[in-house]
């Protein structure tokens, strides 16, 4: 817990709550860590295993990333940082405590007294990704025996359920500071609102537990098929990111239709060329829940009475019974892979 005031940088009611999962920053702030997008926008988590949950929604529009110096308390650039991997202190959000440090002999002498290993940002992030899957499911566990019990029992007993509307709501951060402006659920001390919180966001909402991430898109962003902005799309934005000559592309896309023109036929669009599928990034955003999915395992939905901004679309879903509810619901023709669409099939959408 910060022993003064944290410094925040996210804007807006929201700024004092993780959007990944909702916790205090002022009680999570020597583990904090924030990031500043390109287009100014900034993001704090209360942990890097969230900053690592938001990463592939985030990682190409990323100018710089900090992180709390524990002696300090002050947000420091992550790539001067030293971290301590590994101690004796319980880690925020995952079973391995990463705390950094301004100076090397900071991080070296907590170290000695309490264990763990020192190295730096880029070895850290990548442990903490290695094993987000462990931590999340862990997490989950935990919150079955104790926050989301919590939260239904608030939801049910204190809540005015006709007066939340969840789909208002971008992110948990932004749903804990509703419920405790308007007061649906009556008057809730931290604990009792970050429980109600998790179990709005995560059962109620999602009937599953994971966290949103959407895919971030700048105002300036043009899909490369068709040439409109994507932003002014956000339910059907589309992503694929990969490397040329070492160097980080990122392409936005305005539906899953123009991102498969591109996939099957780049250099038809301008200047690029096409890469294997192990080398690529897809994300598309599912229909029904908006989250960032992984483009390559989705299952897409043709021939449905549901049109996007460049008309007849494919649409994305996680898993394969949401799609063929979709299908049924939506007169659709055929649930379909990512492998399986082949350039002829996203053509005949054109016609």
């Amino acid at each position: 817990m910060a022993t003064g005031e944290p410094e925040l940088i996210q804007k807006g009611d929201e700024k004092a709550y993780c959007p990944i999962c909702g916790m205090s920053l002022k009680m999570f702030y020597k583990t904090s860590h924030g990031v500043i997008l390109k287009d100014g926008t900034a993001k704090q988590y209360c942990s890097i295993r969230c900053l690592a949950a938001d990463y592939p929604a985030i990682e190409s529009h990323i100018s710089k990333i900090v992180v709390t110096d524990v002696k300090s308390e002050k947000l420091i650039d992550v790539k001067s940082a030293f971290y301590v991997v590994g101690s004796k202190v319980p880690g925020t959000m995952s079973m391995v405590s990463k705390l950094a440090f301004a100076n090397e002999a900071d991080a070296k002498a907590f170290a000695t007294e309490n264990g763990g290993e020192v190295m730096n940002f880029d070895a850290a992030f990548a442990k903490a990704k290695a094993s987000l899957a462990n931590d999340v499911d862990e997490f989950i566990k935990k919150k079955q025996k104790g926050m989301y019990p919590m939260g239904e029992k608030i939801y049910n007993g204190k809540c005015e359920k006709e007066k939340i509307h969840l789909e208002a709501f971008n992110t948990i951060a932004e749903l804990k500071v509703g419920l405790k402006k308007t007061q649906v659920c009556g008057e809730l001390n931290e604990q009792e609102l970050q429980a109600v919180s998790l179990y709005l966001w995560e059962i109620v909402r999602l009937e599953a537990h994971e966290h949103k991430t959407t895919i971030h898109v700048e105002k300036d962003e043009k899909c490369p098929v068709c040439g409109m902005f994507v932003y002014k799309y956000p339910k059907w934005a589309a992503r694929m990111n990969y490397s040329e000559n070492g160097k980080p592309v990122s392409h936005a896309f305005d539906g899953v239709k123009d991102l498969l023109k591109f996939y099957h036929a780049p250099s038809k669009w301008g200047n690029y060329t096409k890469h294997k599928d192990a080398e690529l990034t897809i994300l598309v955003s599912d229909y029904y829940t908006g989250d960032a999915i992984d483009g390559m395992k989705a299952f897409y939905v043709v021939g449905s009475d549901v049109v996007g901004p460049m008309g007849k679309e494919f649409i994305p879903f996680k898993t394969l019974t949401s799609a063929q509810t979709f299908m049924k619901d939506h007169k659709g023709l055929q649930v379909v892979e990512f492998s399986k669409i082949d350039e002829a099939l996203v053509y005949a959408q054109d016609k």
